[in-house]
């Protein structure tokens, strides 16, 4: 080629008789290779890409297989480390006698990135749908069951039967409800995230609401509770948080339920504690990701495996954590962690 060496200073002119070649072209980055493999020109974007300067490039190997026509991704492994997708197409031309290989780079990095975001969404949508309709299924038939016994002329009903029934169709309805909700909050979730709006919120009241919320099994909560006490966090993500972990405890555990809230300088910390088994330790990892339940009480307990994912969720998104805890003895202790608001003039502390 024009009897010159790759990379010296007398191989100028062969770069001012290739560049017109580089900048017709349409694509992100541009690399002449030669027949023996070598980088005779790039453009900016190509430097760009590779994360290193066209002095550098030039002359080295390119290090790819190159054959004229051929269309495909190579990885672009980056000096600091990282990696970048390319998409490569290659053409070929001849200078001056010799044939010069022209590879039109673009990244798709990103692109690619998206694909995959976009087939992991399909794929939590597609088990979304398959939890619903599974959880679903149960309590539909049995409200449809107890409709048609309500319904049957021919069946006589004693009035404790029919009030029995109505209190069942009631339960179920509520545990529809439920489900929805967790459904809902989810997709909400995960297409816009958390959205915190955070406030002074008192603890105590939110929890009392939140008790009064589950009739007569809120006997069987001992709360214990600073009537001073406050959190820094979205009010409505807190009570869908405390119900979340009620939910939890009376679905896995066993009652008493003790739920303790108490304040350190920076943050209030709320235990919410059952007398169950506890949770399987091999499953302890995996409690709080989303669908997920231990195959030990997935066929006993109804549940969505989302209660613990939006726990986590909110309480990341108001600046806090959710955490698991094994209680000594018997059972469980989940637990949650909240920005306490700052009290001017007073002096930190650390129980209350």
């Amino acid at each position: 080629m024009g009897g010159s060496e790759p990379g010296r200073p007398n191989d100028v002119e062969f770069r001012d008789d290739i560049s017109q070649v580089i900048v017709s072209a349409s694509a992100d980055g541009i690399v002449a290779v030669d027949k023996e493999g070598i980088i005779r020109l790039c453009n900016p974007a190509a430097a760009e890409l590779f994360a290193r300067s066209a002095e550098e490039l030039i002359g080295t190997p390119f290090g790819f297989p190159i054959a004229a026509g051929a269309a495909t991704e190579i990885d672009l492994m980056l000096p600091a480390g990282g990696r970048r997708v390319v998409e490569m197409r290659v053409t070929a031309t001849t200078l001056e006698g010799e044939p010069l290989y022209v590879a039109a780079l673009r990244d798709v990095t990103r692109s690619r990135h998206v694909e995959q975001e976009l087939e992991a969404a399909l794929e939590r949508q597609n088990v979304a749908v398959a939890v619903a309709a599974h959880e679903l299924h149960n309590p539909l038939a049995t409200i449809s069951v107890l409709v048609d016994v309500l319904r049957d002329r021919l069946i006589a009903l004693a009035e404790e039967r029919r009030t029995e029934i109505i209190e069942r169709i009631a339960d179920r309805t509520a545990r529809l409800q439920t489900l929805v909700r967790k459904l809902l909050t989810a997709s909400t979730i995960e297409a816009k995230g958390a959205s915190a709006r955070v406030e002074r919120v008192p603890v105590l009241e939110v929890l009392l609401e939140r008790l009064g919320e589950l009739d007569a099994r809120s006997q069987q909560v001992h709360v214990s509770c600073s009537p001073h006490l406050e959190a820094l966090v979205d009010r409505r993500e807190f009570s869908a948080m405390v119900d979340n972990y009620l939910e939890n405890a009376f679905a896995y555990g066993r009652p008493p339920v003790e739920v303790s809230a108490t304040g350190q300088p920076e943050w209030i910390l709320l235990r919410v504690c059952d007398r169950g088994p506890g949770v399987p330790e091999a499953f302890v990892p995996r409690l709080f990701e989303r669908f997920s339940r231990a195959r030990e009480v997935d066929r006993e307990t109804e549940g969505t495996g989302l209660g613990l994912w939006i726990v986590r969720s909110f309480a990341r998104s108001n600046g806090g954590d959710a955490w698991y805890e094994p209680r000594e003895g018997e059972g469980a202790c989940f637990c949650l962690r909240l920005r306490r608001p700052p009290s001017p003039g007073a002096p930190d502390r650390t129980e209350e």
